[in-house]
């Protein structure tokens, strides 16, 4: 009899921290309160300081937690404004949202994304379901699209950078405005699989493509366009620029850039081992290190100017240092009263 109850006793200690914990976690780490009773849970503020604290790979200190539920009021404060004044985001808008971003993968992949490709892109990214993903969208939208309306007048005073604002800062950053060698190539790249034996046959498949190709251009660029169909077994196609410097070394290794910029226009590689896979390239297009002007073009592959990219920077400049201002006039105005309360006690976990 004694045994059941102590164990009866342990069964409900353990059931009570159980619940304790629960609690703790359904407790108000703060509350919102500008049009209506809005709490953030403690286990809302902690998935936030956790999930901060995993892209940072540390430990956050009590000012950095702090400071994160400081912008959990603040979104919740403008939601509710917003709400208040009648201001809200659309379907429509946010699949808009939506569709630049996949735009954006389309350029990456170098072609539409699967429903699923994308949403799998998306978790990848951020943690979350597609769901959960297109309501934090729509917040991060109202959010702005309400500072928008409340500052209008801000916004509307960003001066555009004049031809003497872009001169005089392109004459202070001259020296850092050179664009080293740089070549365009073309790759193919045969993956060496997950095993032995799958790279065995990345090796023999490479090996009849040299073989093929030799040191003829013509036989690379048939050999690429049939890299282009999904039973191909490689992969085929623009390598883009290549810029001969120690961070672009970094990334390709030193024996592909070596060979690169050993290699004249049109001329084709013999096979490279790289970190994924076994690569043969021609290079396409070949740029020598310059100084350059204001027209020059700044990102080859674009029609983007040295002066354009100036101009863009500075009206960026112009832009968030508006947006800062803008951001602090409304989270003052929010704030001023008894529009949130928050729980110290309820802070330490």
């Amino acid at each position: 009899m004694i045994m059941k109850h102590i164990g009866f006793l342990a069964l409900f200690c353990i059931f009570g921290a159980i619940c304790g914990f629960a609690q703790s976690d359904l407790q108000p780490a703060a509350i919102v309160n500008l049009i209506r009773s809005e709490p953030i849970t403690v286990k809302q503020f902690r998935t936030e300081v956790e999930k901060m604290e995993r892209a940072a790979g540390r430990s956050l200190t009590e000012r950095e937690q702090r400071d994160i539920l400081d912008l959990m009021i603040n979104e919740r404060l403008v939601i509710q404004a917003a709400e208040r004044d009648r201001v809200t985001v659309s379907e429509s808008e946010v699949n808009q949202q939506i569709n630049q971003l996949r735009a954006q993968m389309v350029q990456t992949i170098g072609r539409q994304p699967t429903d699923a490709e994308f949403n799998q892109a998306v978790k990848n990214e951020t943690g979350l379901e597609m769901p959960a993903f297109r309501e934090q969208m729509r917040r991060q939208l109202l959010v702005q699209k309400y500072l928008t309306s409340k500052k209008q007048s801000l916004f509307e005073s960003i001066r555009v950078p004049t031809e003497q604002d872009i001169l005089n800062t392109y004459n202070l950053a001259r020296a850092n405005f050179v664009r080293p060698d740089t070549v365009r190539f073309s790759m193919i790249q045969v993956a060496y699989g997950e095993n032995a034996a799958s790279k065995l046959r990345a090796k023999e498949l490479v090996d009849r493509l040299d073989r093929e190709i030799g040191s003829n251009p013509s036989k690379f660029d048939e050999a690429v366009l049939r890299g282009q169909s999904p039973n191909s077994g490689y992969q085929a196609g623009d390598g883009g620029f290549l810029p001969r410097n120690m961070e672009a070394a970094q990334v390709v290794g030193p024996e592909f850039i070596n060979t690169a910029f050993s290699l004249r226009q049109g001329e084709v590689s013999k096979t490279l081992e790289g970190a994924r896979g076994y690569q043969i390239i021609k290079v396409t297009e070949t740029y020598a290190m310059k100084n350059l002007e204001l027209d020059d073009i700044f990102q080859l592959g674009t029609r983007m100017t040295v002066r354009d990219y100036i101009g863009n920077v500075l009206l960026q400049e112009r832009q968030q240092a508006i947006l800062t201002q803008a951001t602090q006039e409304l989270v003052s105005e929010l704030r001023a009263g008894r529009t949130f309360q928050i729980f110290e006690r309820n802070l330490n976990w």
